[in-house]
């Protein structure tokens, strides 16, 4: 994995240099809050509904052990034991004091890692599917790709002050796992008819107030082409984007408003002029890059031939493991989401398993998911039993990967100040619901996703099921969407109807799981796959009729 050069650690280290001068001017009054607050958002902290939340970037996903180690070190240090991975493969952690931050980005600095550009209306956080480099469908490795990303937005003063902030995901997969079409940008690694491998090119993806599906405006960009056709695309939006209402600032709605093909004309007017100012990625510059992703020193044992006898192991290998480029090795995903649990919170001691086991096990790599798991890409099958039986002893070896219980949650009221209901234990209880493993593998795959407010943090748009929760003259309700897509096939759910108070809404869920079991053909028929054949009223009608009746009796 890509290491930072003298330049990068010299960057980064001066940044914190100048942040801790600027907490001291913010401590001692020097500073009003008012003038503190883009300061300290162009270092990813912000002021919550209890504390300060320092958001951390993880670029890309990718990160290795003694990084992780950092994480839960500064968990242990300066916040209360454990920390939060998000939707952007970033971690959060939610209870650090405004003094400590300086030495948080000091010891965020030593092993490479930073929260610049992880808040404010720039190009934030580069994301990426999170097999990469692994996966055995993919046509290249979309790491080098974001990496050369990063190295271009990062401080990037023409895109430092954007009408809203941007966000870019790559994958290098035909399955998209990376959400490319609800992005600004989403790049899909993709061959010509000669076999040479470039990008297909979508903008104007987006979740939140006003969902879209991402557009394609170029069915194929060489490579060597590609920031000169991300600095056309931020150019046009930079110069055309609103900025006299921050819902209607998303590239989004200049892509709607203006028309895909107009939009399409003033872009490769720009990329034209572009490319007489700027030269082709420079080869050197794309070798050195590529060469820091460079496939580990494989393990060269044979795949075990024995099948696996132990139950819980089984399950573990059914659920969470999935195939690998190489025969021998194994993708493992590590839930984050015990039943019960909170969605994405791991203790310190958890990160440190972590940390260890990719260090003895996964060639020292580990990606943190948007779906707020965390994988080990490169495990060899002869050490499935070894990992999962560590995994077990920290708390980490739920075998619900893509099952009901693998909920993505935002924080929700518990800890956002923009929330305006809670998210949290309403996934806690979905899954308390779930909570037999055979039950859920039965159901099958079905992606739960619940954000706390119409930001859609937790991707509820996207979710075959999605809930969102809303303030209604002061009490909670919650909104469901049927039939998102996150994927290749990305599709906005359908909203149901009125929405559910927050004690009605996992019977709602409950109902709508028991209608899909009655109404699927096969048991290989997912929740998914029933509602595209069947369409809306049936679960509509389950919603409902049932919750009328319940209230008649």
């Amino acid at each position: 994995m890509y290491s930072y050069s003298n330049f990068d650690s010299d960057f980064v280290h001066s940044r914190v240099k100048e942040f801790r001068g600027q907490v001291e001017r913010r401590l001692d009054g020097s500073l009003t809050e008012d003038e503190f607050k883009p300061l300290r958002l162009m270092n990813g902290l912000y002021l919550q509904l209890h504390a300060y939340m320092l958001r951390v970037a993880v670029p890309y996903g990718t990160l290795n052990g003694r990084q992780m180690r950092q994480l839960a070190h500064i968990a242990d240090t300066w916040d209360k034991g454990y920390g939060h991975f998000t939707t952007r493969q970033n971690i959060q952690f939610n209870w650090p004091k405004l003094q400590d931050v300086p030495d948080i980005l000091e010891a965020l600095a030593d092993v490479g890692m930073h929260a610049i550009q992880t808040s404010g209306n720039c190009i934030r956080n580069v994301t990426s599917d999170h097999y990469a480099g692994a996966a055995a469908d993919e046509i290249e490795d979309p790491r080098p790709t974001a990496e050369l990303i990063r190295q271009w937005s990062t401080d990037h003063p023409e895109f430092a002050y954007l009408p809203r902030k941007f966000k870019v995901a790559v994958t290098g997969s035909p399955n998209d796992r990376a959400v490319t079409k609800a992005h600004d940008i989403g790049l899909r690694m993709v061959r010509n008819d000669a076999g040479e491998p470039g990008y297909e090119v979508v903008i104007g993806g987006g979740l939140g107030r006003t969902p879209m599906v991402g557009k394609v405006v170029r069915d194929f960009l060489p490579k060597a082409d590609l920031l000169a056709y991300l600095e056309a695309i931020l150019q046009v939006y930079n110069l055309s984007g609103r900025r006299d209402n921050k819902y209607k600032a998303r590239i989004k709605i200049l892509v709607h408003e203006t028309g895909l093909e107009e939009l399409r004309a003033r872009i490769e007017d720009t990329f034209a002029r572009q490319c007489r100012l700027l030269p082709d990625v420079d080869p050197a510059t794309l070798a050195r890059i590529e060469a820091a992703f460079a496939a580990p020193d494989w393990d060269s044992r044979p795949a075990p031939q024995a099948p696996v006898v132990e139950a819980g192991l089984r399950s573990f290998i059914d659920t969470n493991v999935t195939a690998h480029k190489r025969p021998e090795y194994a993708i493992v995903s590590v839930s984050i989401k015990p039943i019960g649990g909170t969605p994405g919170d791991a203790t310190s001691a958890q990160m440190r398993t972590l940390a260890d086991l990719a260090e003895r096990y996964s060639h020292d790599e580990l990606r943190i998911s948007h779906e707020q798991n965390v994988i080990l890409p490169h495990v060899h099958r002869a050490d499935l039993a070894a990992v999962y039986a560590e995994l077990r002893a920290a708390g980490l070896a739920t075998a619900n990967i893509g099952l009901v219980s693998d909920i993505i949650a935002c924080p929700g009221m518990d800890y956002c100040a923009l929330a305006t209901a809670r998210s949290i234990p309403i996934a806690q209880q979905i899954s308390e619901a779930f909570a037999d493993l055979d039950a859920q593998r039965d159901i099958g795959p079905l992606k739960i996703k619940i954000s706390g407010c119409i930001n859609a943090c937790g991707h509820h748009h996207v979710g075959h099921i999605g809930i969102l929760g809303l303030d209604r003259a002061g009490v909670e309700n919650y909104q469901i969407t049927l039939g998102g897509d996150g994927t290749e096939t990305t599709t906005i759910g359908t909203r149901t109807g009125p929405g559910f108070a927050y004690d009605e809404i996992v019977p709602a869920v409950q109902r709508l799981i028991e209608a899909y079991l009655d109404i699927r053909e096969t048991a290989e028929e997912t929740f998914l796959q029933t509602y595209r054949r069947v369409g809306l009223d049936p679960f509509k009608a389950a919603l409902y009729e049932a919750e009328d009746a319940a209230r008649a009796a």
